[in-house]
């Protein structure tokens, strides 16, 4: 069976780096960005139009370039978890989680019995189609799944500790724009309230053994957080690398004109 390499990864105490894709349908793109040299990407069906159809072809794709597929589901729906990590997808990141007991809920809908609640389906996606005792195939399972809780609220924050110390949490995956909303300071990723808010985040991970992780399109702040101790950069998106390409290209080649 495939081995999550990037929850391998971080249980060496490594820092991986990824990115997200909210636009782009075809299943290419999960061999641009595995040659590209990223070790994650997410599909996002939060914000992105993403149907399963086609993020189980993209998740496919990307199991096959060695490149970990992870998705943002939309909601703390157990359907919404299962059908995605029944298509093969290595891990989930779910939104808008505040108090420890949902993360309780995260790690039910995420693991299979006796750590959880989830459904076994064998010989799908997730298991390359093999035919894998059952009992063998949801030992793996749940020891290779990515549980990613995304933390972008207050309330998330004054709560941190606590849920970071849920049993099964790997990685605590900080929202700065939603974060900043929250916090009654929008779009200032910078301020000191955000900064102190995203080091409380880190500490208790660092004191929990819970992954810090955190997703910007600015290369700098993204070093700075590393330095502080994240390990899960999540770095821009199809969308931003389409656009700041282009722009800067066409840029480069109108002023040849003047």
């Amino acid at each position: 069976m495939r081995e999550n390499r990037v929850k391998l990864a971080l249980k060496r105490g490594e820092t991986v780096f990824g990115t997200m894709v909210q636009e782009v349908r075809s299943p290419g793109i999960a061999q641009i960005l595995a040659a590209a040299g990223f070790d994650f990407f997410f599909i996002d069906m939060e914000h992105g139009p993403y149907d399963l159809q086609t993020v189980a072809d993209m998740v496919r794709v990307a199991r096959l370039a060695g490149i970990a597929p992870f998705i943002r589901v939309p909601d703390l729906v157990y359907f919404l978890m299962s059908r995605p990590l029944d298509a093969g997808a290595q891990g989930l990141m779910v939104p808008r989680v505040d108090t420890p007991d949902q993360v309780r809920r995260v790690v039910s809908y995420m693991k299979y019995p006796p750590l959880g609640e989830r459904g076994c389906a064998v010989q799908r996606a997730h298991s390359d189609y093999l035919s894998i005792p059952t009992k063998e195939f949801m030992e793996w399972a749940n020891e290779h799944t990515l549980v990613i809780i995304q933390i972008e609220s207050r309330e998330a924050i004054e709560n941190i500790d606590e849920m970071v110390s849920v049993p099964g949490v790997d990685v605590a995956l900080i929202g700065p724009n939603d974060l900043s909303v929250s916090l009654g300071i929008p779009g200032e990723l910078t301020h000191p309230l955000e900064v102190a808010s995203i080091e409380k985040v880190i500490a208790a991970c660092q004191k929990h053994g819970v992954a810090a992780g955190i997703h910007t399109g600015n290369v700098d702040h993204l070093k700075e957080w590393m330095a502080k101790g994240m390990r899960v950069i999540t770095w821009s998106g199809d969308i931003p690398m389409i656009m700041n390409a282009s722009q800067n290209a066409l840029k480069a080649l109108r002023s040849a004109l003047k």
